[in-house]
């Protein structure tokens, strides 16, 4: 039988309850939009959308990788609970997702675009038994590996190959708008997973729309990026152009659901699976504990959330399922180790975590834990990122105090001055990582000479390298 947690009655009616849109990017910084910071004006709809509905300012990803991130924003569960610790590990068919919860309450639920939750092997057409319990399906596992940015390829509920025209975004919210627009009975969950802004693998380049590359070149670089270097002055304007037509993309999906006279029933939900450091912490573009890699843009509008302001709590991608679970009436599984955000949304202040865990697996094994000052973390230099889920002992890797040093430029973790500082939050660290069902980890002092050092060397299998994912 299935145990559910205590929701907060939210939606009552049947008749009420929301449609909801999840318009879900890839490797998208948070910095990009122009509630944080950004001077470019890359993300009006968005910007709209946190000032109008609930801005979750301080949201992060709980694994920087694809597939892992997407397995926890599924489920409602960590990588290590689920089993998919790193790309290529396929979500358990025991394992229910959102399709599932939503489909058994009388929701029609659709999947268009990247999914990356099946066998590695498969790249296009994905089996039935591996979609999640989504109804309809217009999707690919790996789509950075069957399109390009104008050559779309998806695959629907019979696996066929569906080639569709104009820019990747582009095409890919056509398909979201002819769904949307279907006459129906029952409210709908989609969920809308872009591929951009993540780099085309086999070009290692962020393709934008032609004519937007040229918009941003030499516009704007932010700090960590100027000061760290790595491929940002290479990537950084096709990255913008990518960034800028999602929004224009959020725009139109608006745009469809006031036309279709659906807008004030749906809730929309806008987030991405991990950020990009551009080379700068490691050979790649995520798999960091830095912020660069785990904060993510986030908000909500839509019934319940309207008005709901600029939430600045510590928010896990976690979180996301038993929220939507919670917003629409549902019950939210006791099993589920992420929480609503629905109490934060009440005139009380209720009683919330202090700090999010960061598990990371492929480019080498380590955890972090971000306080809303503090950023700790830790690393398994002995043991695999791609082979060991997760190690008994670790070592020291970093410590910066975010508020002197929001951009990661200063690694405190030889610090004698924040020695206690260090004790608090390997102890605070150690209770997080048993939370989420890990093994008490022994955690020895940072050595100095190796500090930086430690990267795992073994080649992943499947013929291909981890950093192309």
């Amino acid at each position: 039988m299935l145990r559910l947690k205590r929701g907060s009655g939210f939606v009552l009616s049947n008749k009420l309850r929301p449609n909801i849109i999840v318009f879900f990017t890839d490797q998208q910084r948070y910095d990009t939009t122009g509630v944080h910071g950004n001077p470019l004006d890359l993300t009006p709809n968005f910007d709209l959308m946190a000032r109008a509905g609930t801005h979750l300012y301080n949201t992060f990803t709980v694994q920087p990788v694809c597939g892992p991130s997407r397995s926890c924003v599924q489920t409602g569960k960590y990588a290590t609970t689920t089993g998919c610790f790193r790309n290529g590990i396929p979500l358990p068919a025991t394992e229910k997702t959102l399709g599932h919860y939503f489909g058994a309450a009388a929701y029609e639920t659709a999947y268009i675009g990247k999914w990356h939750l099946a066998d590695h092997e498969i790249h296009g057409a994905v089996p039935q038994e591996q979609r999640g319990g989504y109804q309809y399906w217009l999707a690919a596992n790996l789509l950075e590996f069957v399109s390009d940015a104008y050559d779309l390829r998806l695959y629907d509920n019979d696996n066929n190959e569906v080639s569709l025209p104009g820019y990747r975004v582009d095409a890919q919210t056509d398909a979201a708008i002819r769904y949307l627009s279907q006459k129906r009975e029952k409210p709908f969950f989609l969920f809308l997973s872009y591929l951009e802004p993540h780099h085309q693998n086999h070009l290692d380049d962020y393709p934008p729309p032609v004519g937007y590359r040229s918009r941003y070149t030499g516009r704007y670089t932010p700090p960590d990026l100027a000061a760290l270097g790595g491929s940002a002055q290479q990537h950084l304007a096709g990255y913008y152009g990518m960034v800028k037509r999602l929004d224009e993309a959020l725009g139109r999906l608006k745009d469809a659901l006031i036309s279709t006279g659906q807008l004030e029933n749906t809730i929309i939900v806008y987030t991405s699976d991990h950020g990009c450091h551009f080379k700068t912490r490691n050979s790649e573009y995520k798999r960091s504990g830095h912020e660069a890699s785990i904060r993510v843009p986030t908000a909500i509008q839509g019934p319940g959330f309207n008005g709901g302001g600029c939430i600045k709590e510590l928010i896990g991608l976690i979180d996301l399922p038993p929220t939507l679970l919670d917003a629409a009436g549902l019950g939210v599984p006791e099993h589920m180790q992420g929480h609503s955000l629905i109490p934060l949304l009440g005139s009380e202040s209720p009683a919330w975590q202090e700090d999010v865990l960061i598990q990371i697996s492929e480019d080498h094994l380590g955890r972090a834990l971000r306080t809303k000052r503090w950023k700790y973390g830790v690393i398994a230099p002995d043991r695999s990122g791609w082979n060991d889920p997760a190690a008994d002992e670790y070592e020291e890797e970093f410590l910066y105090d975010l508020n002197s040093d929001p951009y990661e430029l200063k690694n405190l973790i030889h610090s004698l001055a924040h020695a206690g500082i260090c004790e608090d939050l390997k102890r605070r660290l150690g209770r997080r990582m048993v939370a989420a069902g890990e093994k008490a980890p022994k955690i020895k002092p940072a050595r100095k000479e190796k500090i930086g050092e430690y990267r795992v060397t073994d080649e992943p299998p499947y013929g291909y390298r981890g950093e192309d994912l």
